[in-house]
Formats: C-alpha cells, sequence, structure tokens
C-alpha cells in the first residue's frame, strides 16, 4: 500500500515537472521570437521608402523614412503649451511686463515680443512680427529662421546673403525648421549647416567635424540659440566669442568694437540687445559640465519598440519631466517641478528687481537732461545703464529663466541691479551739480 502511494506521488511530480518544464520551454521559445521580432524591427529602420536628395528640405518627405521621429516633429506645430515662465502659447511680454517698453525703446521690442512658438513657426512668425514694420531686417535674419538659407548662401555667397534685405528673399522662403537644418541626407549624421557657428567654432580653436556624437547633440542647437549680431556695413551674422562664453566676455567683445544696436530713447545711452543665449548660459551650467547635451533634455530618447529615437517634439522638459529629467534623477516628478519653478521663480523676482531699477535710472538720466546735464556730465550714468540693461538681457532674453544655470543667471541678474543703481546715483549727483 505504502508503496502505492509512493509510485502515485512520483507520477504527480513527473506530471507537475513536465508541465512546468514545458511553460519555461514556452516562455524561452516565446522570448526568442520576441528578441529576435525586435531585431528584425529594428534592422528594418529606416524604412528606406524614398531617396533623400541633398536639396530635399519638406519633414515630410524625410518622414517617410523616419515616420517615428517625423510624427513627433509635427507636434512642434502645437501652441497651447502653457509653463510658469514659458511654453508655447504666444503671450505678449510686453503687455505681461510693461516696463519692458521704456527698457528697449525705441528698439523694435518695445513694439513686438511675444513668448516664441515651437520651430514650425519660426518663418512664419519672423514674416508676420510687427518688428519687421519698425525696421528693415537683413537678410541675416533668415539663417536660423528659414530652412533655404544654406542654399541661399551658396547660391549667394555668406556676405550677399546676410546683406541682402529680408523683404528681397522672402519670397524664396517656405520652410522654418526642417530635418536638413541638423541631418545629413544620406547618412543623417548630425552636421552643421550655418557658417555662422562653423566660424564663430574655428575662431575659438575647435574643429566641428571632430566632434562626437554627443557633442554634436549640442552643436546643432547652438546654430542658433545663441547670442549674435551684424557684424559692419554687410551684416555679416557673428557670434561674439573671441574672448569666451560668459557675459563679461560677450560685452568685451562689444565693447573692444565700440558696438551698440541702438541708442535709448530717454537717455541717449548707446545700447546692446542680448538675443537668446541659451548655449553660452548653459556653458556654465552643471548640466554641460557632467556632460549633458541639450537634446537630453529637450529632446529626450524614447522607446518604442525595440528601437531608441530622439523625441522630435522639441520643447520644454517641464512638459516632459518623465523622459527628460527622470533618467537621471531619482526624485518624482512632481519634486522634480518643484525644484525647476523655484530656481525659475527666485530668477524671476531678481529680473523684475532688475526691471524696477533700470527705471529708475531711466528717469534720474531722463531727469537730468531735463535740467541741463551734458553729454560729458553723463558719460558715466549712460554706461552703467547700457551695462545693466545687457547684464539683465542677458539673463531675460535666455529661455530658461535662470534654470541652465542658476548661480550664474543670480550672479549677472546682480551685476544687473548693480549697474542700474550706480547710473541712477550718477544722474542724481548730475543734477544736484
Amino acid at each position: 500500500m505504502a508503496q502505492s502511494k509512493s509510485s502515485g506521488r512520483s507520477i504527480v511530480w513527473l506530471i507537475v515537472a513536465f508541465v512546468v518544464g514545458a511553460a519555461v520551454m514556452a516562455g524561452l521559445a516565446a522570448l526568442l521570437v520576441n528578441i529576435q521580432g525586435r531585431k528584425n524591427e529594428a534592422a528594418q529602420y529606416p524604412l528606406r521608402i524614398v531617396q533623400i536628395s541633398n536639396t530635399e528640405l519638406d519633414p515630410a518627405v524625410w518622414g517617410k523614412n523616419f515616420p517615428r521621429e517625423y510624427d513627433s516633429f509635427v507636434k512642434t506645430k502645437e501652441d497651447k503649451a502653457s509653463t510658469t515662465y514659458g511654453g508655447s502659447v504666444p503671450f505678449d511680454r510686453l503687455e505681461k511686463f510693461p516696463a519692458l517698453k521704456r527698457i528697449w525703446a525705441p528698439y523694435p521690442f518695445s513694439v513686438d515680443y511675444k513668448e516664441e512658438r515651437g520651430h514650425h513657426w519660426a518663418q512664419i512668425d519672423q514674416r508676420e512680427t510687427k518688428r519687421q514694420q519698425v525696421v528693415a531686417q537683413p537678410g541675416a535674419c533668415a539663417n536660423c529662421h528659414a530652412a533655404e538659407a544654406p542654399q541661399l548662401i551658396a547660391q549667394m555667397g555668406w556676405a550677399n546673403f546676410n546683406k541682402t534685405p529680408w523683404k528681397d528673399l522672402s519670397s524664396k522662403f517656405n520652410w522654418g525648421s526642417s530635418c536638413a537644418d541638423c541631418h545629413d541626407p544620406q547618412t543623417m549624421e548630425l552636421r552643421l549647416t550655418r557658417p555662422a557657428l562653423i566660424n564663430a567654432l574655428k575662431e575659438r580653436g575647435i574643429d566641428w567635424t571632430q566632434a562626437s556624437r554627443q557633442e554634436m547633440r549640442t552643436y546643432v542647437c547652438a546654430q542658433c540659440h545663441v547670442e549674435y549680431y551684424f557684424k559692419g556695413d554687410d551684416k555679416i551674422l557673428t557670434f561674439p566669442w573671441s574672448k569666451g562664453y560668459t557675459a563679461e566676455d560677450i560685452e568685451a567683445h562689444y565693447d573692444q568694437y565700440g558696438f551698440r544696436d541702438w541708442v535709448h530713447q530717454e537717455t541717449g545711452a548707446s545700447m546692446l540687445k542680448v538675443q537668446h543665449p541659451e548655449f553660452e548660459m548653459s556653458s556654465t551650467g552643471i548640466h554641460a559640465r557632467s556632460g549633458v547635451t541639450c537634446a537630453d533634455c529637450h529632446m529626450p530618447y524614447v522607446r518604442e519598440g525595440a528601437l531608441k529615437v530622439s523625441d522630435h517634439w522639441i520643447r520644454s522638459p517641464l512638459l516632459n519631466v518623465d523622459k527628460a529629467c527622470l533618467p537621471c534623477h531619482r526624485q518624482s516628478e512632481e519634486e522634480m517641478k518643484q525644484r525647476v519653478l523655484t530656481i525659475q521663480k527666485k530668477t524671476a523676482d531678481l529680473l523684475r528687481a532688475s526691471e524696477s531699477a533700470q527705471i529708475d535710472a531711466i528717469d534720474a538720466i531722463a531727469a537730468a537732461i531735463k535740467g541741463g546735464a551734458t553729454d560729458g556730465e553723463l558719460t558715466k550714468s549712460r554706461e552703467f545703464h547700457r551695462k545693466a540693461t545687457f547684464y539683465w538681457d542677458y539673463v531675460a532674453a535666455e529661455n530658461s529663466t535662470g534654470f541652465h544655470s542658476p548661480q550664474e543667471a543670480a550672479r549677472v541678474l546682480a551685476l544687473s541691479i548693480n549697474y542700474a543703481r550706480q547710473a541712477q546715483l550718477e544722474a542724481l549727483r548730475v543734477t544736484k551739480k
């Protein structure tokens, strides 16, 4: 009887072992099939449906071979996403911050200054801005706003393209940002297509053709997201990096030329207008020092089946914290958002403090002029005014509200506030005299 029970248990265990073994084998088979399927999926991407020519600018054509990237890129058309200090909703900054009208008077930015939209709108927004009606823009402005720029530069020459009035070239512009701006159509390798950055890097002793792919994931963005000016009568688009990337370096570059963008309407000071120096500011921050690129945060990798692709919906990381921040930071989404917003709130408060100080300086200098002060007597006050606005604008025009380099942004704004108060005190001294 005991032998019969023992035999029965053995049969049961054999059946269990067989079932478990079969399940394991089935699982392994399914895993192998899945792995092979993923390999096949990856091997078939890109799709190679069309041959992309060297002159093709339409992102939809590129999208036939790269549908995943294209599907995310077309989302840059969306202009309804808002963050606390930015986003893609084109709200009127002059209405929100009225002091800007006096700070920039009578520069075109005092007439029209809206929050920027996504890359899809690059050419459309340039065409429609009221700033076009205030001053005739040179063709140099199209370097970053029109995908046709590299081809026109090849046809016309660099100097001729820059100095030709934008309105004389505008009929040739149909595309804003395009895949061709950053990618070689044959190899899809990242590349530089804009001479201004190539020239600036060369001046810094940097050969971009030897850059790593990780470095290129910042350089392609630095073609446009930088400070720049139009040099000489030919309006040559130039990056002011001869002395370095900091605010002081760039100011020194301009001072060596005696360069100015406009003369202030109320104070008579020679002024500088800063343009979105994201590359320069971020280069002083912890992310850049840690090897993090622009694309890592604004175009993070996403997993789609067997593929790892870069998200081409270029936007604020605050709208994509899970993919943009959490791969490196182990906090929750809410904790990461609060870290960012705390930095931005402190920077925004300093920006408003600087604007208030600048208005006081403008009032004091205007009063001194009204009281009969001479140009010689106002020299120092005007120099301080120029500095105050430049250092403020270096942070105000930079599209991270301080997040790219928090300590640097605070330091630069502290200088701005100090210079504004010195401008005010100098003007009051002249008035009393």
